[in-house]
């Protein structure tokens, strides 16, 4: 990932809608959810959500699928995880292994996908 990219994606969180929706769709998985079912959950504006839906699709971290009259967003996974790959490249002077250990203090660590090997970030 080069460093404007990650710079976009941070800017398209950097709203409290924008990274409460993105959260709320990390949690669905890919299943995603239809934009009332987000602006009810959420408790945001139709025509506010949208606006904020349109910047998350447009940076890249959401994906829109049409599905009758309806429009079913989920977040791209595959993204937010290179995000953080980018974000931990570095970790440990570029010896992520060295890392692993800290990995046990996350909160997720029992659920967080295993570290890439350094040939892949």
């Amino acid at each position: 990932m080069e460093k404007n990219t990650a710079i976009t994606l941070f800017e398209s969180l950097s709203s409290g809608v924008r990274l409460d929706v993105f959260r709320l769709l990390v949690r669905q998985g890919l299943v995603g959810m239809v934009a009332g079912e987000i602006a009810a959950t959420l408790a945001v504006p139709p025509t506010n959500l949208s606006f904020h839906l349109k910047a998350l699709t447009q940076a890249g971290m959401l994906t829109v699928e049409q599905e009758g009259r309806f429009q079913r967003y989920r977040a791209n996974l595959p993204l937010m995880l290179d995000l953080i790959a980018y974000l931990t490249a570095e970790c440990c002077s570029g010896k992520p292994e060295q890392c692993l250990d800290m990995r046990l203090l996350s909160p997720c660590a029992d659920v967080a996908p295993p570290p890439s090997s350094p040939s892949s970030i």
